[in-house]
């Protein structure tokens, strides 16, 4: 018999890595199942009363700091090179942003109301297990966007260092890269110094970050009117945008009109979907609701109207067609100015280089952060997910998918119609099936009686609806990349947003009316004021200022859980 010896490696290993992974958690509450683990940490329960420190003037500074972007100046020149005039893509913008704040608001009372997450509401509707795929939908298109939103923001501090040095020229520095790759030398350094700049500010916990939004939404507007004035009195009037009239009529103008409606709606689909990452922060519910619903309209209104006066003062100022860009018409004054003018492009360029920083760290790097934390809550919080998120847009190399900016905004939008299905569902399940009932302890809960497991901890009348929600576009979608589809589909598909959500939410409600689920109420009952500090885990003491909901699992819509 041939003798063998028994060697401790491979338990060695297994217990340093065991260590290892202990060391990097993150602080949980003790208690915890393996299965609660996987379900919650500090930055996924309820946001206790001392961090509900967003007032509804945080929110106004918050969306007029994100209303201010580089997106927004230019949404309205790609309606009026579609053919409306400057008055009709106007009013695109302010109809197509006041829909989104309609939206906006839905989905943040929720947060407002009971104070959690997008990852958490989730769970109510698609499942405990099934809500992840949904997350991580948003998780990657947050760390994809970061990536390209720190590109625009790198071009912000070329013009930056540009109107120091004027040395400092993409056309005269050595190019290390290929002339296909979508960058050069001098424009992957000004990226990498924006992307190295913004990592301090990821550092900071999401109730304490809207004074950067504060301080944006002082310096960033006035710079964007700076520019206004600078440009108007360049041009010595307003260009001839304004006076020129659409170039379509009857059913052609009416579906431009409406296609420039929902490009607004699609470029807000990611934020309808998880404002409850910062409404959640809330001292009231009401102060989510009216500083969003005015501000959001009347935010990106304003920055679409100085984008359009600013370029059509840029078709006298250097004739031919307008310059949409406001960064390509920095770089022209740059080339055409004193060392004066140069320090107003400074100034400018610094403020939208504030105005990108600002926005990536609002819509994409909380985002990403809150998300990635649902994904592996034991050992990731907001702040890791954060750094993670820009270590993610750092190696996708986003100017990549901008060399072909067409293409990467068709794919953009048709992603929307998976966001709308996404909030059709969530929406469908809080105001028409559950009547603003949810049992929050339960939510991180993965034992067979949660009312949130379902089958499996995944909610099949959910994944009907969303996939219900993503087949209406399906042809659409094939149409808007090239292939020749009927007439009717590309209709259905320029309201994509609208077909998505109302199918998904539709097919929701119905399906739960056939077969109802449990945790339900059969009138409206709100109960997230009885949140203080959430103990979740199965032993927690119910007297921890949460109250303690029963509810009878299997049961039909009419089986109210009741505070006790």
């Amino acid at each position: 018999m041939e003798n063998t010896t028994f060697t401790p490696e491979a338990p060695r290993r297994r217990n340093a890595f065991k260590r290892f992974a202990d060391k990097i958690a993150v602080e949980q509450e003790p208690g915890l199942t393996t299965a609660q683990l996987m379900l919650t940490n500090h930055d996924l329960k309820p946001v206790e009363p001392e961090r509900r420190q967003w007032g509804p003037w945080n929110f106004v500074g918050f969306w007029i700091a994100d209303s201010f972007n580089i997106n927004t100046w230019m949404i309205s020149g790609t309606m009026i090179v579609g053919g409306l005039s400057w008055w009709q893509s106007w009013i695109c913008v302010w109809l197509g942003y006041a829909i989104s704040g309609f939206f906006i608001c839905l989905t943040g009372r929720i947060g407002a109301q009971y104070h959690i997450g997008f990852p958490v509401v989730a769970r109510s509707s698609f499942g405990i297990w099934g809500s992840l795929w949904p997350v991580f939908n948003r998780a990657v298109m947050a760390c994809i966007w970061y990536g390209v939103q720190s590109y625009i923001g790198g071009r912000c501090v070329y013009i930056m260092i540009r109107a120091i040095w004027l040395s400092w020229d993409r056309n005269t520095i050595p190019n290390t890269f290929s002339e296909n790759s979508g960058t050069t030398t001098a424009d992957y350094a000004s990226f990498f110094i924006f992307w190295f700049c913004s990592l301090p500010a990821i550092w900071f916990p999401v109730h304490k970050i809207r004074h950067l939004f504060t301080v944006k939404s002082y310096v960033v507007p006035v710079a964007g009117i700076a520019f206004l004035v600078w440009a108007v009195v360049r041009a010595k009037g307003l260009g001839d945008i304004v006076r020129q009239p659409a170039r379509l009529e009857g059913s052609e103008l009416a579906w431009e009109f409406v296609k420039g409606v929902m490009s607004s709606i699609a470029n807000f689909a990611t934020l309808i979907v998880n404002d409850p990452d910062f409404s959640r922060f809330a001292g009231k519910p009401k102060d989510a609701l009216w500083s969003q619903l005015f501000t959001i309209p009347i935010g990106f209104a304003v920055t679409s109207f100085i984008g359009i006066i600013v370029s059509s003062s840029s078709t006298v100022i250097y004739g031919g067609a307008p310059i949409w860009d406001p960064l390509d018409l920095l770089e022209k004054f740059i080339d055409d100015s004193g060392s004066g003018g140069r320090f107003g492009v400074f100034v400018i360029a610094t403020a939208f280089a504030l105005a990108q920083l600002g926005t990536n760290i609002a819509a994409n790097s909380v985002s990403a952060g809150t998300d990635l934390t649902a994904l592996l809550p034991r050992w990731l919080d907001i702040r890791r997910g954060g750094y993670i998120a820009a270590a993610v847009g750092l190696a996708m190399c986003p100017y990549t998918l901008l060399t072909d900016s067409n293409q990467f905004t068709t794919y953009l939008s048709a992603y929307s119609v998976f966001l709308s299905s996404i909030a059709g569902v969530m929406i469908s399940d809080y105001y028409f099936v559950r009547r603003g009932y949810l049992d929050v302890k339960e939510l991180y809960d993965a034992r067979p009686t949660s009312p949130y497991r379902f089958t499996y901890g995944f909610h099949w009348r959910a994944y009907a609806a969303y996939i219900a929600g993503i087949l209406i576009n399906v042809v659409g979608f094939a149409g808007a990349v090239g292939t020749e589809v009927p007439i009717g589909a590309t209709y259905v598909y320029n309201v994509n947003f609208f077909g998505g959500f109302g199918v998904s939410a539709f097919v929701y409600w119905g399906l739960c009316k056939l077969s109802p689920i449990p945790a339900c109420s059969d009138k409206w009952m709100e109960v997230g004021d009885e949140i203080d500090d959430l103990r979740v885990a199965y032993d927690a003491d119910n007297a921890s200022g949460t109250g303690s909901q029963e509810y009878v699992p299997g049961k039909g819509e009419k089986d109210v859980g009741r505070v006790v």
